[in-house]
């Protein structure tokens, strides 16, 4: 039997949750703190972790990091709210499996936890190590806009080379996928190619991680363990979110690149490396330079080669192609038969800002299948920050303008109630003792399409 974690500080939920996956053959356990999180998991393995970004002693991301220190690979999947969605995307660069937007459904958890254990039984059957980075990339397609294709010419100019690169773009916009391309295209092709997360790495575990360690070189190195360099000598090493690294990493990593030598934490010898190097960043690195935050001299290093990969919400003619290639991978996985997206939901898509990028308009799709009753993908199927996108834009006014205030609580407590009663306005009016007409015009003058 598959044990499940959940940690929520929704008493009723947790329950509610507990209760399903029960009945559907699996051992539960919950908490509500990430404390609880910790102390349990310190004594007690588990299949699946799911877990709730907002709890009273620490956030998701933080008690992600935490229990990656514990060196636990269970698959962890996040609970969000919509407004979390950009930090929901973060976790997931730092080893998240995936995560579920809130209010949560849960046939969706359950098919995302099956995911993530089919994933994992694939991986085990294969012998092949886990690998978050592995786990959370997400199929993406080249794109028809224009800037799609200036990313593929890229892409082929540059592969060939021994030319390190810097990719930048907003999170979930495909940047490992653009990396991986970069080096099946390369000569290189046929070595390895090693994605590391730096946001996923400690200042102290850091160095270990990419350069090895001998044994007893500090508390808890039992072994001597090669380092990412090493695993990628004469391959491709990625390095995602770099500039999360540590200025004494920074330095150590100029070091490597520039010498093509490493050092094993707690070594004496140099080792000889020939590792390609790609990084990527969601930030602009030339900023980061300006503030002091990322050494100049490296990024010069780095910086051979840059190509940008804009957000989606400014490359609105491939959100199509994106969700009928992501509306097929979640027929076949569901084991659905959604025939297509209707015109106005596709409408919505195009109107939509996503902040989560592609991994948001993946995960979206999938929920959709998952709910479609027919055989196209209806608003209905929608949550509710794409149906109703002005009730979640935030009003910009001092917090002591009343009338302001009354508005966004109005907004909330209207988009609330057509959750809740499946966007049916004749019920929302009358839960909120209110009349039709009322309604229609409050959604008037909030900018709703009536």
């Amino acid at each position: 039997m598959k044990k499940v974690l959940i940690i929520d500080d929704d008493p009723t939920f947790l329950m509610m949750l507990k209760n399903f996956l029960e009945k559907k053959g699996f051992q539960a356990r919950g908490g509500i703190s990430a404390n609880d999180a910790l102390n349990i998991l310190r004594k007690e393995h588990f299949d699946a972790i799911l877990l709730d970004f907002m709890l009273p002693d620490k956030n998701g991301v933080d008690l992600l990091k935490d229990i990656k220190q514990l060196n636990i690979e269970t698959p962890i999947i996040l609970l969000t709210s919509y407004a979390d969605i950009k930090t929901a995307v973060t976790a997931i660069k730092l080893g998240a499996f995936d995560y579920v937007s809130k209010p949560a459904n849960t046939a969706e958890i359950l098919s995302v936890i099956e995911a993530a254990l089919a994933k994992q039984k694939t991986a085990a059957e294969n012998g092949e190590m886990t690998d978050p980075v592995k786990n959370t990339a997400f199929d993406y397609i080249s794109g028809v806009s224009e800037s799609a294709k200036k990313i593929n010419e890229y892409i082929e100019v540059v592969a060939p080379t021994n030319f390190s690169v810097i990719i930048q773009g907003e999170s979930g916009t495909g940047k490992e996928y653009v990396a991986r391309m970069i080096h099946l295209k390369s000569n290189r092709n046929s070595k390895p190619f090693v994605a590391i997360d730096c946001g996923a790495l400690s200042k102290e575990l850091a160095g270990s991680e990419l350069f090895g360690h001998v044994k007893g070189s500090f508390t808890g190195a039992m072994t001597d363990k090669k380092g990412q360099f090493e695993i990628a000598n004469n391959g491709t090493l990625f390095l995602d979110e770099i500039g999360n690294l540590s200025y004494e990493v920074q330095v150590q990593l100029l070091r490597a690149i520039q010498e093509r030598k490493i050092r094993k934490v707690g070594g004496n010898t140099d080792i000889s490396v020939d590792v390609r190097i790609i990084v990527a960043s969601n930030e602009d690195l030339i900023e980061a330079v300006k503030r002091g935050a990322f050494r100049e001299d490296l990024y010069h290093r780095l910086n051979e080669f840059t190509i940008y990969i804009p957000p989606i919400r400014e490359r609105k003619e491939d959100i199509a192609l994106f969700a009928e290639q992501f509306l097929k991978s979640a027929n076949k996985e569901l084991n659905k038969n959604i025939k297509g997206i209707d015109e106005d939901t596709m409408r919505k898509f195009r109107y939509y800002d996503w902040p989560g990028n592609i991994r948001e308009l993946k995960n979206l799709m999938k929920r959709a299948v998952l709910l479609s009753q027919g055989d196209m993908i209806t608003s209905e199927c929608l949550p509710s920050e794409i149906n109703y996108p002005e009730l979640r834009r935030d009003k910009k006014s001092s917090s002591t303008d009343l009338k302001a205030i009354a508005e966004q609580n109005e907004r909330e407590v209207i988009l609330k109630t057509l959750e809740q009663v499946g966007y049916n306005k004749s019920k929302a009016a009358r839960l909120m003792n209110i009349d039709r007409k009322t309604l229609y015009n409050k959604l008037r003058l909030y900018g709703f399409e009536v």
